[in-house]
């Protein structure tokens, strides 16, 4: 009758592989057969040379062995099992009839699991293999855990250590391997401490000596030079070991290299708080270091200087030299204005308090706030002068060339300055005003230092409320265009007129000199200029209609216009609305601004030129012009600059400047008129030399269109303007049909018409 088979070990194989060796044969198949009714599949050897040889092709999950065999005994084949590839951890049970000490210490000598008495009593011997089973199976378990540890250990360049008060201080082989030292190497306490620099080993030490003394938590971090030269930065954390009387008596921790992580913290705290492109403070860490400065200032009852500076035309290099060009050209700005200051980057959030005395001293700073504004801060000035002496090294620091790309470069600065408690109380208070003071700079010429006033202030807040409203100026329908006419002495007659752009806010005239380079500053001069192109062509074919006008009306247009694509179609379609020819407008271009975009406005021209609009060329003689540019561009007219006119008749050097602008138009074939004419001698030099198109406030101021129209009627057609009478005695030359010269050199009669 066969015994039940016990329950499956969910742990085990469902039947486990069992090699059984004896050179007993009855012995074997009892034992076999026994084994097989437990559910193991179990393999027989009659001899230990027949088991190692089928241990070659098949692995069993334990082996069983007979002590005492003939050739080869359990003893030696369990010893050469032991040494083949695989097997060192196979369990084997060894079944002897011996129970002698000397038997069973001599089989766990060659290797063997376990020993077992040979005995009918299956059940004990299947109960003891499935024990040993489990028994392997948790200790492979373990090792692979072990393994896994180990592992995990090495990969995250971990290790432990124990601090025994017996034993002394150890560490394991992960943690050897921290240190750059093999399994096998030794290394003890004072050998690691010798790895610490100097300063922060006293300090460690200090530390260590107060946790013993407590029985406390060690956690800090400790830099290390391996022996290879290495520096890596180590994070320690132990606790106390108590005994059973509750008495310290060592501590263990884990030990861990954490250089990569810290170089990462050191890399993300140095993005969050500092310029990637110049390595400069940047505007987060620039707004802490300027509160923490105001907040010691106000304990210390001192002062606090922000300087706020801003490159002076650094967007002409970039645009001409390239982005890349500009940034190095920042990185090389901002090391020279670090020179100017005490500069520190230690200082980072919450490590003011732990500096000490004076520690504010540390906040100051040049940091960069963005684009091309850098921001110097000193937290503590006895007053403005030492604010003042700063701007004025970083001026003289900016004044040296700066070579980028191979080319030489020079730049300046325009420098704003604001002082706590003086000037604001809080970071924005300090930036807004410096800005205010800086803006001042600009406006009166750049390369420059000034102090913040509150009269600084009310200019910018006018100057802000002015923008806003000259925002909402067109379409509250406040632009109006005002006409000054040009005048042909000879014939006493309007021959065109400029058109000048007014701006009617509450009722008063703002002056152009307060709106217009605001409205180029701010770009809105690109859609006044487009709306006084159309205002030009309607008010052309009004007065067609009203007294037979038939010239032409000049707009002043700004370079930026021509650097549109769709201008000439614009104008087109300005004309083409009214029903008026291209020459009914006249583009003036004033001489700089030809001539410092020249390449852009050159095509623009030509395209203009070739549908019939003329080109004028405004305050001709002050700029810098080319000549052998000026004769391939199309252009019609010269007008000279009122410079040269107001002191005609005085000095000769303006006659022969207007000598010499007349004699080059004439010989290019350019008309030309004098503006700013406001006396009967500028005009009558300016006639006698061979000018006599001419306007100023001589003949009529600016006017609406409706008084142009009245001008014309009251003063030209009766003819009764001192002027008129002064033309008439000296040069008109009367000519049978009621004719007149328009032009004596030309000697082209026209007739007058009822009011021209």
């Amino acid at each position: 009758m066969n015994p039940a088979g016990p329950p499956l070990d969910l742990d085990l194989p469902m039947q486990p592989k069992v090699l059984l060796v004896d050179d007993d044969e009855v012995n074997l198949l009892l034992t076999a057969s026994a084994l097989r009714q437990r559910n193991f599949e179990v393999t027989v050897a009659h001899s230990g040379s027949a088991a190692l040889g089928m241990l070659a092709a098949d692995a069993p999950d334990i082996i069983v062995l007979d002590a005492l065999m003939p050739e080869l005994d359990g003893f030696e084949t369990c010893k050469r099992l032991r040494d083949m590839p695989g097997f060192e951890s196979t369990p084997v049970l060894m079944l002897t009839g011996l129970d002698d000490e000397a038997s069973i210490n001599h089989a766990y000598q060659v290797g063997a699991t376990d020993f077992f008495v040979k005995t009918p009593q299956w059940s004990l011997l299947a109960g003891r293999l499935r024990y040993l089973l489990r028994s392997s199976r948790t200790r492979i378990e373990l090792e692979r855990s072990k393994a896994k540890l180990a592992r995990a250990q090495d990969l995250a360049r971990m290790g432990s250590f124990e601090w025994q008060a017996q034993r002394g201080f150890q560490l394991a082989a992960e943690a050897l391997r921290v240190f750059g030292r093999g399994p096998q190497e030794r290394l003890d306490f004072i050998g690691v401490m010798r790895m610490v620099p100097h300063e922060e080993r006293v300090i460690f030490l200090r530390l260590l000596r107060d946790v013993i003394a407590h029985n406390s938590v060690l956690v800090t971090d400790l830099s290390v030079t391996l022996v290879d030269g290495r520096h890596r930065v180590v994070h320690i954390e132990a606790e106390p070991e108590f005994n059973e009387h509750g008495n310290a008596n060592g501590y263990t921790g884990v030990l861990q290299d954490v250089t990569d992580r810290r170089q990462a913290e050191d890399r993300i705290r140095q993005l969050a708080h500092f310029d990637a492109l110049t390595g400069l403070p940047n505007r987060r860490q620039l707004i802490w270091r300027v509160e923490r400065a105001i907040e010691q200032a106000r304990r210390g009852n001192h002062e606090v200087g922000l300087l706020l500076i801003d490159l002076d035309r650094f967007k002409i290099i970039n645009d001409t030299l390239g982005h890349t060009a500009g940034d190095e050209l920042l990185i090389e700005v901002g090391r020279r204005l670090r020179s100017c200051v005490r500069h520190s980057d230690q200082v980072m959030e919450g490590m003011l308090e732990t500096i000490g005395g004076h520690s504010h001293r540390s906040l100051e700073a040049v940091g960069r706030l963005g684009g091309d504004e850098f921001v110097a801060l000193l937290p503590e000035i006895a007053d403005e002068r030492d604010a003042e002496r700063v701007a004025d090294r970083v001026l003289e620091a900016l004044r040296e060339p700066i070579f980028i790309s191979g080319q030489e470069c020079f730049v300046t600065a325009s420098v704003g300055i604001a002082i706590y408690p003086r000037d604001g109380l809080t970071m924005a208070d300090l930036l807004r005003n410096s800005d205010v003071a800086m803006y001042a700079v600009k406006s009166q010429g750049r390369n420059a230092a000034a102090l913040y006033t509150p009269m600084l202030a009310g200019q910018g807040r006018e100057k802000l409320e002015l923008e806003s409203a000259l925002h909402k100026a067109l379409e509250r329908g406040e632009i109006v265009l005002h006409y000054q006419p040009k005048i042909d002495v000879r014939a006493a007659r309007m021959v065109g007129a400029e058109a000048l752009m007014r701006w009617k806010r509450g009722g008063k005239l703002v002056p152009p000199g307060d709106f217009i380079p605001l409205a180029e500053e701010t770009g809105l001069i690109v859609p006044l200029s487009e709306w006084a192109l159309k205002e030009a062509a309607r008010q052309a074919k009004l007065w067609q209609l009203n007294f037979g006008f038939a010239d032409s009306i000049a707009v002043n247009l700004p370079s930026r216009m021509f650097e549109r694509s769709d201008l000439v179609e614009h104008i087109h379609q300005c004309v083409s609305a009214y029903g008026v020819p291209h020459r009914a407008i006249q583009l003036e271009i004033t001489e700089n601004n030809l001539m410092k975009d020249l390449q852009n406005v050159i095509p623009a021209l030509h395209r203009l030129n070739e549908v019939g609009v003329e080109i004028s060329i405004d305050d001709f003689g002050t700029g810098y012009s080319s000549l052998a540019y000026l004769t391939t561009l199309p252009i019609s007219e010269v007008k000279i600059d009122r410079t040269f006119v107001r002191d005609l008749g005085i000095t000769p050097q303006s006659s022969a400047v207007v000598t010499a602008i007349i004699a080059l138009a004439r010989a290019m074939g350019l008309r030309v008129i004098a503006e700013g004419v406001e006396t009967l001698r500028q005009m009558d030099v300016l006639h006698r030399l061979g000018c006599s198109q001419m306007q100023g406030f001589l003949f009529s101021k600016p006017l609406p269109p409706e008084e142009v129209e009245l001008w014309l009627a009251q003063t030209v057609l009766p003819r009764k303007a001192p002027w008129i009478a002064r033309a008439d005695a000296e040069t008109a030359i009367d000519l049978p049909g009621g004719l007149v010269l328009d032009d004596l050199s030309k000697g082209s009669p026209r007739p007058l018409g009822s009011l021209r």
